[in-house]
């Protein structure tokens, strides 16, 4: 079949989801969808350090065809003004149209995109629509506060217009019952947010039907990190949440399974589509208990501290990038922040920091439980560190090396092999467009502006 009578090819990328975890809920929750895929399912791996076994890396890797090694892509955001190419462009430049929503650590570089809403913490623009800039800022803000439950009015506005013109009829009820039963289940609100960007993405999709659409999803990374014990299909007694973070009777793996499985099946089901999909990473459950705490106000927390800066930008989670005037500020910033320990063990607040130049990229990477007795020690003053942070979870899971990759019978001639890295995936999309990478390298007498898939 020629490329100009291919389907229009859907890469759904649902980050982390560990999907030997999912078979053993498809009988007992009638998962179809899941069912389908598991039924033609591959592994991916990628690489090898545990440090580089991170999200913002492995989406890099499959949009450019580059391991971790080439493309050095290594925090979240970075992938901005990188020159790192990306299937989006390229295959916009082969005079296809490409649209994307929330594609994590991508850059917006289409010169005509049916769509494109960036990832929640990567700064680059939107498609340009009053739409798309609304909701991308109402989605960023809500992702980014969803660890102390503030949305702001603006947003809360936003996303209820982008409900009113988006939400599907099918899903209402489901939107009501998460939406009604959140009070104290963060879950819920992440799955509401997904649930309302598949909506987002499959009435832009169906309506301007580009060659190219992707989608990204993290409720289920996120909800594996914080409340993977209270699987049911774990069978770790060991490993238990207190009845304070999560009752024991709740399964949030469950929930997501269900919500998810709705969103497999419109896609499996769409006769106009081919569909990858694809996880980057997995998780298995951690090992120790390990806590979460992000600046509830990263600003103010600086100043605080007594850091000068200019401008600082959350990325996810703990992470946050913090800039300076010139890299003498920057040192100075370094300095204080590495000197800074909490009171309760002595160690370190801010154990993560990568001087940039004129920037730090800060992790909050204490891990034990704070508390009215936690003071910030190091600083100009003894700070008590509990009302400036916010509580974002308990550990559960923790990144492993393979991921999953299902490529329905469209694909399938394109697809890599079972174990293939996960930067094949960039391959696979490509070679579906017509693209044959060795050739045209040779042609153009380059190797850097389309990679050939790595073994």
């Amino acid at each position: 079949m020629g490329v100009e009578k291919r389907k229009c090819l859907v890469l759904l990328e649902l980050n982390e989801v560990n999907l030997d975890l999912a078979r053993e809920y498809v009988q007992a929750l009638d998962l179809k969808g899941f069912g389908a895929l598991l039924a033609g399912i591959r592994r991916t791996t990628s690489e090898t350090r545990y440090e580089q076994l991170e999200p913002w890396i492995q989406w890099v890797s499959a949009h450019s065809g580059m391991t971790a090694d080439q493309h050095k892509i290594f925090r979240l955001g970075d992938i901005v003004a990188s020159g790192v190419p990306q299937m989006f462009e390229q295959i916009e430049a082969r005079g296809f149209t490409v649209g994307a929503v929330s594609p994590m650590n991508a850059e917006n570089r289409l010169t005509r995109p049916a769509y494109f809403l960036p990832d929640p913490w990567t700064q680059t623009s939107s498609d340009g629509s009053f739409l798309s800039r609304v909701l991308s800022r109402a989605i960023s803000q809500a992702v980014n506060n969803n660890a102390d439950g503030k949305i702001t009015a603006g947003s809360a506005i936003a996303v209820a217009l982008g409900l009113l013109r988006f939400a599907r009829l099918q899903n209402y009820g489901r939107y009501l019952r998460l939406a009604a039963r959140s009070r104290n289940a963060p879950w819920r609100k992440a799955l509401f947010l997904d649930l309302f960007i598949h909506d987002l993405h499959l009435n832009l999709m169906r309506a301007r039907r580009p060659h190219f659409s992707t989608l990204f999803l993290n409720a289920g990374a996120h909800i594996q990190h914080h409340y993977y014990f209270n699987s049911q299909a774990l069978n770790r007694p060991e490993l238990q949440n207190p009845d304070w973070y999560v009752a024991s009777g709740e399964d949030p793996i469950a929930e997501m399974l269900v919500v998810y499985d709705s969103m497999l099946r419109d896609y499996l089901d769409d006769p106009k589509c081919a569909l990858i999909v694809a996880t980057g990473l997995t998780q298995v459950p951690y090992d120790r208990t390990k806590y979460y705490y992000r600046p509830r106000d990263h600003a103010q927390l600086l100043r605080l501290l007594g850091v000068s800066f200019k401008h600082v930008a959350p990325r996810m989670t703990r992470d946050f990038l913090v800039e300076f005037d010139d890299e003498a500020a920057a040192s100075e910033g370094q300095r204080r922040l590495a000197a800074l320990t909490v009171s309760s063990d002595d160690l370190p607040l801010f154990g993560d920091i990568e001087n940039r130049g004129t920037s730090l990229f800060v992790t909050l990477s204490y891990p034990n439980k704070i508390d009215e007795r936690s003071i910030v020690l190091g600083g100009t003053d003894r700070l008590p560190l509990a009302p400036h942070v916010v509580f974002v979870a308990i550990k559960n899971g923790m990144h492993a090396q393979h991921g999953y990759l299902y490529c329905d019978r469209n694909v399938e001639p394109f697809a890599p092999t079972d174990g293939a890295h996960i930067s094949n995936l960039y391959g696979t999309v490509m070679r579906y467009f017509g693209v044959d990478l060795a050739q045209a390298n040779q042609a153009s007498g380059s190797t850097a502006s389309l990679p050939v898939p790595v073994p």
